[in-house]
């Protein structure tokens, strides 16, 4: 068992029957410190997993469907089964449970069955007696002992009790990696010249350590700094990389530019994360697209800043507007956060902190492969796969293979069937239950007959032959070309016999 529990990862599963809210406690254990930042609200609701950060403590929250029991009438039901498929893998992946319950309605059948599927996977597991939102509902807290897992009263609507709760999960959580302690994490600062890219530098660290002038061009070369997010053994450990302003090739002049210029894209090519900094008067250029398209190239993680926002309100620039504006014109960042700030005044300094953190974390992610399966499985109910000439692709099953950038290698009958916008599809899927905003995904396909023992194994165990048996009655059927017409000699023509 204590092999078993080496493997996990730092993934703590939340579970539950339907309206329990357990929705409600993955907000407020998220919300304690998001790990990442939108201007607009509920951006981040109802989300599969998500990065969290509870007092110094990293790691991954799981919100899983309401678990209902199996009988013959739900036995049928797709969404019912669909949900069951979610929590097992959940489960797999977890290190500990927070297995969530009602105390308004005390202890419901459906309550020990939950119980009973928790025990069996032999997994930690603690209870939340939620909506314990007056002290005369805690008396009915010590009902629940019977399920046999330790209870807290919370709230998770009016914020009780959730630091007794955590304070009693976090230490189920094997220890953390800092891999960023022997190899810190390269953030590359990059824009046009003039757009405040060592101002935003000497505001990040409080000090004058890059030379700042209204004059063009008076960073040279690279630039390397250490920063450290966080303290003691969850210390994250940066690099940050102050770059030449890049100008477009054409307008270069000079040997020195020239050369600042190729030290600057070999920056953005060696970062983990790239910080694209924006003049608000003059918007995105044409050369904010060029270095945005370079940092999608690259594959790189991005967070997109427009600085020098203090004169923007002096000219009643609205955020709502500017952001809408900017996504406008560069559409193919939209899965990039983006932070006003003000270097001059500090404004958003420290959210913009938060936000390079956590896109950093996200390029680090590593997905447990049962829900990423399940995820993609989910997927290919929602969209029909392409098909060419009758034939349809079939995924089989993925699995992560590298970080930063995040390699899904999937498994299908022929990679040439993918096409780029069902590429496109998959990925957003994977961003919005994953919560990968900021973090570069690439799906890799491999050509691999279906074999017998994948099944065994667990890969798309629920709805394998329901996917292929959609496959089969959507395919497009094959059409017979017409014959050749023989000529009178006999020989094969693909031209009608000319009239006489």
């Amino acid at each position: 068992m204590n092999s078993e529990a080496k493997k996990k990862d730092r993934v703590i599963a939340i579970v539950g029957r339907p309206n329990v809210g357990k929705s409600a406690i993955f907000n407020r254990i998220a919300g304690k410190r998001i790990a990442i930042v939108h201007d607009e609200s509920g951006v981040t609701r109802d989300r599969l997993m998500r990065e969290v950060d509870w007092d110094e403590q990293k790691f991954s929250l799981v919100d899983t469907g309401g678990i209902m029991t199996r009988d013959a009438a739900t036995e049928k039901d797709p969404i019912v089964a669909g949900v069951r498929a979610q929590v097992d893998s959940a489960l797999d992946d977890a290190a500990v449970v927070i297995m969530v319950v009602d105390v308004q309605q005390g202890v419901q059948p459906m309550d020990e069955e939950v119980a009973r599927i928790v025990r069996k996977s032999g997994v930690p597991c603690l209870l939340a007696v939620n909506k314990c939102d007056l002290d005369r509902h805690e008396e009915g807290v010590s009902d629940f002992s019977r399920l046999g897992f330790p209870y807290f009263p919370v709230a998770a609507q009016h914020n009780r009790g959730m630091g007794a709760l955590m304070e009693a999960v976090l230490p189920h959580l094997p220890e953390a990696v800092n891999e960023t302690e022997k190899r810190p994490l390269r953030v590359a600062i990059v824009g046009r010249p003039n757009a405040g890219k060592s101002s935003y530098i000497n505001r990040l660290l409080k000090a004058e350590r890059v030379i700042v002038s209204d004059i063009a061009g008076t960073t040279r070369d690279s630039i390397d700094i250490p920063f450290t997010i966080g303290e003691g053994e969850q210390a994250r450990h940066y690099t940050l990389v102050d770059t030449a302003g890049m100008r477009h090739k054409h307008c270069i002049d000079s040997a020195v530019e020239r050369f600042s210029l190729f030290r600057a894209e070999e920056s953005v090519k060696q970062a983990d994360v790239v910080v694209l900094i924006m003049d608000p008067e003059l918007g995105p250029t044409v050369q904010d697209k060029h270095i945005a398209a370079l940092i999608q190239a690259e594959q790189k993680a991005c967070v997109m800043m427009i600085n020098k926002w203090d004169i923007a309100v002096e000219k009643e620039m609205k955020e709502k507007e500017a952001t809408e504006t900017l996504y406008k014109i560069l559409p193919f960042m939209n899965y990039c956060p983006l932070v006003l700030i003000s270097a001059k005044t500090g404004y958003n300094i420290r959210k913009s902190i938060e936000v390079i953190d956590a896109v950093a974390a996200q390029t680090q992610i590593k997905l447990p492969t049962g829900m990423l399966n399940r995820t993609l499985v989910e997927a290919t109910h929602r969209v029909v796969a392409p098909a060419k000439a009758g034939k349809r692709l079939r995924v089989y099953y993925a699995v992560q293979v590298g970080t930063s950038p995040i390699l899904i290698r999937m498994f299908v009958n022929d990679p040439k069937l993918a096409t780029k916008q069902y590429t496109d599809f998959m990925t957003r899927t994977l961003r919005e239950r994953f919560g990968l905003e900021g973090a570069p995904v690439v799906i890799l396909y491999r050509a691999r007959s279906r074999p017998e023992d994948d099944e065994k194994k667990g890969y798309f165990t629920t709805t394998h032959e329901t996917v292929y048996k959609q496959e089969e009655e959507t395919a497009v059927p094959k059409t017979r070309k017409p014959a050749p017409k023989r000529s009178s000699k006999g020989r094969i023509t693909l031209h009608p016999k000319k009239r006489r």
